[in-house]
């Protein structure tokens, strides 16, 4: 099976260091003390990326799992929580609050637009009686970048924990956890940092772990417990067995991202190849709060969506993110992401992109890759 160039919204490319990282002989987590060590310098390590000092851990499971055991956890019957919606993923939030007993209020943002930030205060004067909140930073079928640092400040105003999707911003994008007040922000492999799915990390604060220590009812189920992580390196014992192959390319993952400049990297790309799109005649979906790490652009009058990314991928073997809910068939998505935020990897796109919507009567403004080219300069 040929594998095909990815540039979609996540999962990203993987190195090949990061490939090999996965590949070395495995000890037994459980009861290897080094790994407790190793396992333990990772979450450090990732804690500088999202810069916070507060306790780090890396769960095994895909993303969703950071954002379901954070609502497992806090959660209990009848809690009002507030959920901040202005996408597909920040509305979803509220779908873990109900499973486990919670009541979602949803603050509605507009979807093309990021949280506009009155709104939110003149929301939070009328009520403000939450438990948490839950925020997504940046949401990635629109590609929309939530105003983090604001949101937290006026959350933390009214005594507000609050619950971070940084999965799809994290290393694209700075995040400052402890300078924010975030009480717990969740994170992935798959994403910038480039590593294979199957890992989420998050940042859990004294506040979060006190929420979960003075709940009147255990917490739901097992997986998702955050709170059975407290002490795991004191006690010198994991809740399952780790991972330990994920967790050495994560490793190594983490490592690439130190080695350079990341987050100028992917805003430059991003931004460059947002103008090489609009400066085509092609329009972006959100209208403002874009983010480095994901581009959604509006399919043109005339041009068949599903069409399109199918010739992507059979003629030239790249493969991008269609949409899915409101959005589905109505925009394409671009990821600059890790492996992906490549000078030649926007190159290669805005030449394939070109040519299909060409031959489907789209004709340009500009050239995509000259202007590319010209922009980056």
């Amino acid at each position: 099976m040929k594998t095909p160039f990815l540039m979609t919204a996540g999962p990203t490319r993987v190195r090949e260091n990061v490939r090999l990282a996965r590949a070395k002989e495995c000890s037994n987590p459980d009861l290897d003390l080094n790994f407790y060590d190793f396992y333990r310098n990772l979450c450090i390590k990732i804690g500088k990326i999202i810069e916070t000092k507060q306790d780090v851990r890396i769960l095994s499971g895909e993303g969703i799992l950071g954002l379901e055991a954070a609502c497992a956890s806090f959660t209990e019957q009848g809690d009002r929580v507030l959920v901040v919606d202005n996408g597909i993923f920040g509305e979803g939030f509220g779908d873990f609050v109900k499973m486990y007993g919670g009541k979602p209020v949803y603050f509605k943002g507009d979807r093309e637009h990021g949280i506009n930030i009155s709104d939110l205060e003149n929301f939070l004067i009328k009520d403000n009686e939450f438990k948490y909140a839950t925020i997504v930073h940046c949401d990635t079928p629109s590609g929309v970048l939530n105003p983090l640092r604001e949101i937290c400040k006026i959350l933390k105003k009214y005594g507000i924990a609050t619950v971070v999707d940084a999965v799809s911003s994290i290393g694209g994008e700075e995040v400052k956890v402890d300078e924010w007040e975030i009480d717990v922000c969740l994170g992935a492999s798959q994403k910038v940092l480039s590593a294979p799915p199957g890992l989420t990390f998050l940042s859990i604060s004294d506040t979060a772990w006190k929420i979960m220590e003075n709940r009147e009812s255990p917490i739901a189920g097992f997986y998702c417990n955050l709170l059975i992580w407290k002490d795991y390196y004191e006690k010198k014992w994991f809740p399952y067995t780790m991972p330990i192959s994920d967790i050495e390319g994560l490793n190594t993952a983490v490592d690439n991202y130190f080695s350079e400049n990341t987050i100028k990297r992917h805003q430059i790309i991003a931004s460059s190849f947002r103008k090489s799109i609009v400066e085509a005649g092609l329009e972006l979906y959100t209208k403002d709060s874009y983010s480095n790490t994901v581009s959604v652009i509006k399919i043109p009058d005339g041009i068949d969506e599903k069409k399109l990314r199918k010739n992507l991928l059979e003629k030239h073997n790249l493969m991008i993110s269609g949409a899915f809910g409101y959005l589905e068939g109505k925009v394409i998505r671009i990821g600059h992401m890790g492996e992906g935020a490549r000078e030649y990897s926007g190159f290669y796109v805005l030449k394939s992109l070109e040519k299909e919507l060409m031959d489907q009567g789209f004709k340009p403004k500009k050239s995509l890759t000259e202007n590319f080219i010209n922009i980056l300069k």
